[in-house]
């Protein structure tokens, strides 16, 4: 995938912004598959920052890579405000980062319901010593478009959890 320049340029932002904090990322994605990860590491240099990415796009996946419920996803689905809170809770638990996102959504073009529509997308970050913020968006869109619009959004939310 080609990344904008927008995105490239607050990509840039945020690796700065945690290589001054002293802070690692660590990613846990589904709908996007690898995107956020992908577009932090288009930038040269990204390894001091980008401690790991987990594409976890099958509900196992989610179960023994991030420690997901499987009670939690037939509960609630996969696609969830829970399953994001635990989604990037795991991504800091099994990994080195102090700063997660995780991204759980439906891109398209199929799989919507009246309940979870299509372009339904749950981003959650979080920061080890901090709280976990889930947030719940529906972008209008093809599915490059909801994918590429979940990845700003990320990149935003990941830049707000560093401010002061």
């Amino acid at each position: 995938m080609m990344y904008s320049t927008k995105l490239l340029n607050k990509t840039q932002e945020l690796l700065q912004a945690c290589r001054i904090a002293g802070i690692k990322i660590a990613s846990a994605e589904s709908c996007t598959g690898g995107l956020i990860t992908g577009c932090l590491t288009e930038i040269p240099g990204a390894s001091d920052v980008v401690e790991r990415g987990f594409v976890c796009y099958t509900n196992i996946a989610k179960v023994e890579q991030l420690g997901v419920s499987a009670e939690m996803i037939h509960e609630h689905g996969a696609v969830s405000h829970e399953v994001a809170r635990e989604m990037v809770n795991g991504a800091l638990r099994f990994s080195q980062a102090s700063l997660a996102v995780s991204v759980t959504g439906i891109a398209g073009p199929g799989g919507g319901t009246l309940e979870k529509p299509i372009g339904l997308v749950y981003i959650g970050t979080a920061l080890k010593s901090n709280r976990t913020t889930i947030e719940r968006h529906v972008f209008n869109g093809d599915r490059q478009t909801v994918r590429e619009l979940s990845v700003e959004t990320a990149l935003d939310l990941m830049l707000l959890r560093l401010q002061p």
